[in-house]
């Protein structure tokens, strides 16, 4: 049976104006593919423009030039608000900091049902808030922290809470921007089970 292409990347390039005309080629000529079910591993040193390759997938930056393509289609360029929300659902980010990724001013629940709101995932209030502890228990959490707010967790559940927001909207894709860098030793192999687990 042939594997299912999932994303194919070609020849990206991400580009910053630097001032005096000049510009920093973050990301310059990135190539490959991602067949559905795949882990793949993004590998360099320190600033090599692993982060932005992964933003510039996600459309957080536009392309300066190049494709990328999911399921076939091509991710920028222009789309309808209907598009980009369904291209929203089907591809989700882990950030690698935690401290700087999640609302301080929202509670737990509230981050992590932000995407099943936007996308009308829960029928009612009580399936929103019971598809938000299933998420928390499905990370290690329990109900009692959806009425917290982030500023009350340590770094590695705070990561928690951003791996159970990306996972809330069921996606097909997620890119894992550094998810352990941040977190203890300890709960480092913890963090990558749960996002090995859903794909099992």
């Amino acid at each position: 049976m042939a594997r299912q292409k999932l994303l194919e990347v070609k020849n990206l390039k991400q580009y910053f104006p630097a001032g005096r005309g000049q510009v920093v080629k973050a990301v310059d000529g990135v190539t490959f593919d991602i067949y559905k079910g795949e882990t793949f591993g993004l590998v360099g040193e320190s600033g090599c423009g692993k982060s932005t390759t992964g933003r510039t997938i996600i459309r957080l930056y536009e392309a300066t030039e190049g494709e990328v393509l999911f399921n076939g289609v091509n991710v920028h360029g222009k789309k309808s608000k209907k598009e980009l929300k369904e291209l929203n659902r089907k591809m989700q980010m882990i950030f690698q900091d935690p401290y700087a990724s999640l609302n301080p001013r929202m509670t737990v629940a509230d981050i992590i049902a932000e995407g099943i709101d936007i996308h009308g995932l829960a029928k009612t209030k009580e399936e929103r808030m019971q598809r938000v502890y299933e998420l928390l228990e499905t990370v290690g959490l329990n109900r009692e922290h959806a009425s917290r707010y982030p500023h009350e967790f340590s770094g590695g559940q705070r990561q928690r809470i951003g791996i159970a927001r990306a996972l809330a909207v069921e996606p097909e894709f997620i890119i894992a921007d550094e998810p352990i860098s941040a977190l203890d030793v300890s709960i480092q192999a913890q963090v990558v089970n749960l996002i090995e687990a859903p794909a099992a």
